[in-house]
């Protein structure tokens, strides 16, 4: 299961030497919601070699505009606490394992 961003986790999460992957996501939109499922699915297999995480932007507004989050669905991919990649709406299970496995 992805772990849940928030202000007070963010830096535990991109501490760590593993890549992380948050999904900047909110409950109204509908490309999110197809996308959950896949992230998930991509949090269980890569739970050894990666931290998937959500971020709610609702809930989270200040990280949203911190890492410049325009339209969601966003996915960001860090790499010793910096952005390396970014993708943008409904995106295949592929695209997201493609960049994983190339940060890891």
């Amino acid at each position: 299961m992805a772990k849940v961003v928030n202000n007070s986790n963010i830096a535990e999460i991109l501490a760590g030497d593993k890549p992380v992957m948050i999904d900047f996501w909110a409950v109204w939109c509908g490309p999110c919601k197809a996308l959950s499922p896949t992230v998930d699915e991509v949090a269980e297999e890569y739970a050894d070699r990666a931290v998937i995480a959500k971020c709610n932007v609702d809930d989270a507004d200040d990280l949203a505009m911190q890492y410049r989050i325009m339209s969601i669905p966003t996915l960001l991919f860090f790499k010793n606490g910096e952005v390396k990649e970014r993708l943008v709406g409904l995106v295949s299970k592929k695209e997201i394992t493609d960049i994983l496995d190339r940060l890891a």
